[in-house]
């Protein structure tokens, strides 16, 4: 018999400005600094004017180094540019999965199509932390477009499941993480129900893009659009309904239980391994990246 996992918290999205770009940020926030191994999510879902600059849109050049800033595409497209020399567009239900390492300086651009023509970009980007023993390892990158991840769907075709990475109903999502991760987006239609197995050690969120659901262990409470849900362990799995058609990102990740020191575009565990992120980054040595 399956045991449900219990809501442990429920955290609002809240709206703010980041350097002109409209997000929401569930967390961290007051009293969740972070969910062990996910340090950071951002929603942002953006109208983008026709015929505007590529300097004026999206994210330019900027460093990471000791984490896995990880972009999920609801909608629209970007552009990944990086100073290892990587350069690749993923479209809507595709991800760009990066492990900064050791650091390397990368941009997110909306596509030409969308630079001239305009459109809809929704996306998710979720920061994930890297184990101690990988944040100095070269970076790498993958794009991973829609149709290389598995599809799974329920008997009665109300709910679609792409599967990023971890092992699902029999299948295994293509990447590769660098510590035990599950992760999906999800689409469910109203009236939809659904029980997700998890791995018993992997802590577990959801974030609803739209719609509303209700999770069979707290059958009164409703989950609003722009909340992020975190569950209890332990409990091999989350049930959950479908209220209005909804869109959702769903990630468990094994704990690290390792110190984090965190500044802007770098995570590392101390202070002084934070320090030289910054020295190496001012010293050109994580690269440079021309667009």
């Amino acid at each position: 018999m399956s045991s449900y996992r219990t809501v442990r918290k429920i955290l609002y999205g809240q709206p703010f400005d980041m350097g002109g770009m409209p997000i929401r940020q569930p967390f961290p926030a007051r009293g969740v600094e972070q969910i062990d191994p996910f340090l950071l999510l951002h929603h942002a879902r953006l109208q983008l004017p026709p015929g505007k600059d590529m300097h004026d849109e999206g994210v330019g050049p900027h460093p990471h180094r000791g984490f896995s800033p990880v972009t999920f595409l609801f909608e629209g497209g970007i552009h990944h540019r990086d100073s290892a020399g990587n350069s690749q567009v993923v479209y809507a239900e595709g991800v760009q999965w990066m492990n900064a390492g050791s650091g390397l300086v990368h941009s997110e651009r909306p596509p030409v199509e969308w630079q001239e023509n305009g459109g809809i970009q929704e996306l998710i980007q979720l920061w994930i932390n890297t184990p101690a023993r990988h944040k100095m390892e070269a970076p790498t990158y993958f794009p991973i477009p829609a149709e290389n991840m598995p599809l799974l769907t329920s008997d009665d075709g109300s709910t679609q499941i792409r599967l990023v990475c971890g092992q699902m109903n029999g299948k295994t999502g293509p990447v590769q993480p660098l510590s035990p991760i599950t992760a999906c987006m999800v689409r469910m239609r109203a009236g939809a129900n659904f029980y997700f197995p998890l791995p018993e050690k992997q802590e577990a969120l959801i974030y609803l893009l739209d719609g509303e659901l209700r999770s069979a262990c707290s059958p009164e409470l409703p989950l609003p659009a722009h909340h992020a849900v975190w569950f209890n362990l332990p409990g091999d799995g989350i049930d959950i309904k479908a209220i209005q058609d909804t869109r959702l990102l769903l990630v468990a990740g094994e704990p690290l239980h390792e110190p984090v020191a965190a500044r802007g575009p770098f995570v590392m565990n101390t202070q002084e391994e934070l320090y030289q992120a910054f020295a190496d980054y001012q010293q050109g040595k994580m690269g440079i990246l021309e667009e």
